[in-house]
């Protein structure tokens, strides 16, 4: 396996559970984007960076944005963890957003992460409140993937997705076997 390591950015614990998860898979290093480096990051053959999806942008991804051109020849791929249920139309608009110009073609993978409304800060709990007050408004039947899990998560106050089989795709990149 080649020599890597796994830059993440945990805002609330489920993508700090992902990155601890393929760490034991991998044998990878692994730290948080903040504490990162790019001069300890170019000694790596492999770089995966973890981040959740927050109004729809990837957390940690500006570490690869602007280190980019210094890490080409690298494998690069990005786990970006969320709260909805996957939908392959949700991740079309999460990597378009997210991989424009150079970035175009780095392989993302999804897993899906937790919700803990008593755990948000003040702030990320009053945009979800308001983001969920107006989804009430709508007809529950015509509910996106992701309002239905959105008012189901308010409902309950605290749920937990996370699950080692979502990292299945990302660890057969890592050995070569697939791409996304």
């Amino acid at each position: 396996m080649p020599k890597g390591i796994i830059l993440y950015q945990s805002k609330y614990g489920a993508t700090k559970r992902y990155a601890d998860w393929m760490v034991r898979e991998t044998g990878f290093d692994c730290i948080c984007t903040k504490d990162a480096k790019i001069q300890d990051v170019l000694q790596y053959d492999t770089v995966i960076f973890a981040g959740g999806i927050y109004a729809s942008g990837i957390a940690g991804l500006s570490f690869l944005k602007k280190h980019f051109s210094k890490l080409q020849g690298k494998r690069i791929a990005v786990l970006c963890v969320g709260a909805s249920p996957y939908t392959e139309e949700a991740f079309k608009e999460i990597y378009a957003h997210n991989f424009q110009n150079a970035l175009q073609g780095i392989p993302c993978f999804y897993a899906r992460g937790a919700w803990n409304t008593d755990a948000m800060s003040w702030k990320d709990r009053t945009l979800c409140k308001m983001l969920q007050k107006a989804v009430a408004k709508q007809d529950s039947s015509t509910y996106a993937p992701w309002q239905k899990a959105l008012m189901d998560a308010t409902e309950k106050g605290a749920c937990d997705w996370t699950d080692q089989k979502y990292l299945e795709p990302l660890l057969g990149w890592v050995k070569g076997e697939n791409t996304p």
